[in-house]
């Protein structure tokens, strides 16, 4: 059984991780330095003393491709993890808001939030998960068939030493892989096919990295630097900062 399930992940990521690599290259192409601009802090630009046109924007560029990029990637771990929890348990992605998974394992029926690592949320968020878990238990209690429900926070790499949470599971890296399939080992199973192909989608990424850098640099230059090539700070902090102007009525102009 585990040789078959592993031969049916390593396909599944094989021919599901093209996916990834097309949306990284979609959301290069969609960006704008506007709007990722407006996002970041000027102050903190200033106050570093960057004043490079090319050493902000890579800077910027960077940051945002890393967020999406983990964003991204953290939504096609969930797909693998529910693909792997149906081949073994019949799971299914779940209705229920806020919950990812839903599967049964020796009497016991488990929802399952998933998350990329441990360290993903703030105390605001984490208390909205364990609100969540608590809604869809409520939700499951009050069916016919009484069962007994799990919460399950699974985060796909990291470690928590101090699993029990209370009123939920927090299983992190080998524990969650170990704990949606059976084998102890799977964690380390599933990184060798993430590499199909990664080299020649990543050739084609970072050519169309330096062609998006050089039109940001073009960009800034020309909307948010002075004549003499200094950086327009009160420009920039005005484009992110200040308050929008209203438009005036008709009737007022």
């Amino acid at each position: 059984m585990n040789n078959t399930l592993i031969d049916d992940i390593r396909s599944y990521v094989v021919d599901n991780i093209e996916s990834f690599h097309v949306d990284r290259l979609a959301s290069l192409d969609k960006l704008k330095l506007k709007k990722i601009l407006s996002r970041k802090n000027p102050y903190l630009f200033k106050a570093k003393h960057q004043e490079s046109a090319s050493d902000i924007v890579k800077v910027i560029l960077d940051a945002h491709l890393s967020s999406s990029e983990e964003t991204m990637f953290g939504d096609w771990l969930e797909g693998l993890a529910i693909f792997i929890a149906e081949k073994v348990y019949g799971g299914q992605k779940s209705s229920a808001r806020g919950i990812d998974l839903e599967f049964d394992r020796e009497g016991i029926h488990y929802l399952v939030s998933i998350k990329s690592g441990p360290h993903w949320g703030n105390n605001s968020q984490i208390k909205k998960m364990r609100e969540d878990f608590k809604t869809a238990t409520r939700i499951l209690h009050t069916g016919k068939q009484k069962m007994h429900v799990e919460a399950v926070n699974g985060c796909c790499y990291g470690k928590d030493s101090h699993p029990d949470k209370g009123d939920y599971q927090k299983l992190c890296g080998q524990e969650f892989w170990s704990f949606i399939s059976g084998v102890s080992d799977l964690y380390l199973k599933i990184i060798e096919p993430l590499a199909a192909k990664a080299k020649e989608r990543n050739e084609v990424f970072a050519k169309k990295y330096s062609c998006k850098l050089n039109l940001f640099i073009g960009e800034f230059l020309k909307d948010f630097c002075k004549v003499d090539g200094s950086v327009d700070w009160e420009k920039i902090v005005k484009m992110n900062s200040g308050r929008k102007e209203k438009a005036l009525c008709r009737k007022c102009k």
